[in-house]
């Protein structure tokens, strides 16, 4: 595939496939999954990405025609909710990562976003006047409510969010599922920023670690989802919790289309003004990395980019 632009783009194609105890390799131009019983095609050009899951090899071959087709292959464990690594990503532009970089080196462009966040989950505009300090706070109050709803729905006993690494298994059941579940969607999230160009490291309200980003947009979809669903799983009999919260959240992902959802929220989170990407680029299409895989890109000028020789 030379010219990227045949390519569906990101929004118009398959949102994620998950495979797992099979063998994966090229077939003609596109890749095929092989079982002891079946060989099934997968077209690599309308798949955004592959997830590969326990018990699942591939060939050298398949990795570059899937990487030609701008199909991003992650490595995940059972059900394809915990992300472990992931290989190319669904762009070859750093005009998102840029944008990003630019954003939260300002305090005040970065502020801004902050409360866009803040925003898309609220569901309403803030008042310009409050401070982050009561915004946080009202974030609290929204949690809170949350938790408080999906225990009096449920009914289960809910005594307060703990999470504790070096005591796992003294977590109550629902605690434990709340972990679970928001484990799966770190992994959903993840995979979406790496593959739209983004890095997972520079986050806006979560800093300091390489999956800040991650938590920031895991944020907007908590109440919606990973609560309902550890508070759903909690109320039912005990055993295998954490593989019963994994399913109903595939299933619920699937549903609600969310993979669909988190890039566009992203874009309109950020905000970015034109003149932040757009100026200081080389014109021309010749040197778009995703319009010529082989383009080494622009030159940096103080008075703006140049084309590369």
């Amino acid at each position: 595939m030379i010219d990227l632009h045949q390519l569906p783009t990101l929004e118009d194609r398959l949102s994620y496939l998950y495979l797992e105890h099979g063998w994966i390799d090229q077939s003609d131009k596109a890749v095929a999954f092989h079982t002891k019983e079946s060989e099934t095609h997968i077209p690599a050009a309308s798949l955004a990405l592959l997830m590969l899951g326990p018990g699942t090899s591939i060939t050298h071959a398949a990795v570059r025609q899937l990487a030609d087709n701008n199909c991003l292959v992650a490595w995940c464990v059972q059900e394809g909710v915990r992300f472990y690594a992931y290989g190319a990503g669904g762009t070859r532009k750093s005009r998102g990562l840029l944008a990003q970089a630019w954003l939260v080196s300002d305090p005040d462009r970065r502020l801004a976003v902050v409360r866009r966040m803040y925003e898309k989950r609220f569901l309403k505009r803030l008042e310009p006047d409050l401070s982050l300090e009561q915004i946080r706070g009202m974030e609290g109050r929204r949690v809170r409510q949350a938790y408080d709803e999906a225990s009096r729905q449920w009914k289960v006993v809910w005594r307060g969010r703990s999470y504790k690494r070096d005591s796992w298994a003294t977590a109550d059941p629902v605690n434990w599922a709340l972990s679970a579940a928001n484990s799966c969607l770190y992994g959903l999230c993840h995979a979406a920023i790496v593959s739209a160009g983004y890095s997972p490291a520079l986050g806006f309200i979560h800093t300091g670690k390489q999956l800040s980003l991650v938590y920031d947009i895991a944020d907007l979809y908590k109440a919606s989802y990973t609560i309902p669903a550890a508070f759903a799983v909690a109320a039912e009999a005990p055993g295998e919790l954490e593989r019963r919260v994994r399913l109903r959240l595939r299933d619920s992902f699937r549903v609600n289309r969310l993979m669909e959802r988190i890039i566009p929220d992203i874009q309109e989170i950020l905000a970015v003004p034109q003149e932040a990407v757009g100026e200081g680029e080389p014109a021309g299409a010749e040197l778009d990395p995703d319009f010529d895989a082989a383009a080494p890109g622009g030159l940096w000028d103080p008075g703006g980019a140049v084309a590369s020789i």
